[in-house]
């Protein structure tokens, strides 16, 4: 995570003030400014291939699919923060009459970095677990094939783990199945002859 704009305190009125006239990013985590770094293309691209892919599968279905400027707010932990990918299905619910700040995500995604992927299954999964809505949160690394998906079952949260490029995810919050092959489409990373399909092989190239 990045060092704080300045070492000082702010509201959450504060921040909002200064985000919606920023050029770039910031979360906003205990009282702290923090701007976000820059992503890769690979990051970008299975950014972009999420969302190609849940686009189409939730377009007839009561649920909406936001790329990284829709902002989302941890109420009870006072966070503010740009997931990569969010859906949300049922009735959205935002902080105020702006409408770019989200308060019930369904499922969030976030494509690993590797500054920031210690993070992201860290202490901002400890502030998305906050969120009563949540139902899925699905880790996506863009240097291996490598999707970790989180899901709430009560009060506990099961992992499951997939390296299988010809393997599918399921989500089950939204109804939705994700091949593997789809979110690396088009993306240079080292893949497992043993597992590949090799119909995808042409898909995975930069």
């Amino acid at each position: 995570m990045a060092t704080p704009l300045l070492q000082r305190r702010y509201s959450a009125e504060e921040y909002l003030a200064y985000e919606r006239e920023a050029e770039t990013k910031h979360e906003f985590i205990a009282g702290q400014i923090i701007a976000m770094s820059g992503g890769s293309r690979a990051h970008a691209r299975i950014s972009m291939n999420l969302a190609q892919v849940l686009g189409p599968l939730l377009r007839d279905r009561p649920c909406e699919t936001y790329g990284s400027d829709m902002r989302v707010k941890v109420t009870a932990r006072g966070m503010y923060t740009y997931p990569d990918l969010t859906v949300v299905c049922g009735e959205e619910q935002f902080e105020d009459a702006q409408v770019d700040t989200l308060l019930n995500p369904t499922l969030i995604i976030e494509v690993l970095s590797p500054s920031t992927e210690r993070y992201d299954r860290g202490a901002k999964f400890d502030y998305y677990r906050a969120l009563p809505s949540l139902q899925e949160y699905l880790l996506v690394a863009q240097n291996k094939v490598l999707v970790e998906h989180y899901v709430r079952a009560g009060d506990s949260w099961t992992l499951t783990t997939t390296d299988d490029l010809s393997a599918v995810v399921y989500l089950p919050a939204i109804g939705c199945t994700v091949p593997l092959a789809e979110i690396y489409r088009k993306v240079s990373v080292p893949v497992d002859p043993e597992t590949a399909d090799p119909s995808a092989a042409d898909d995975n190239g930069a």
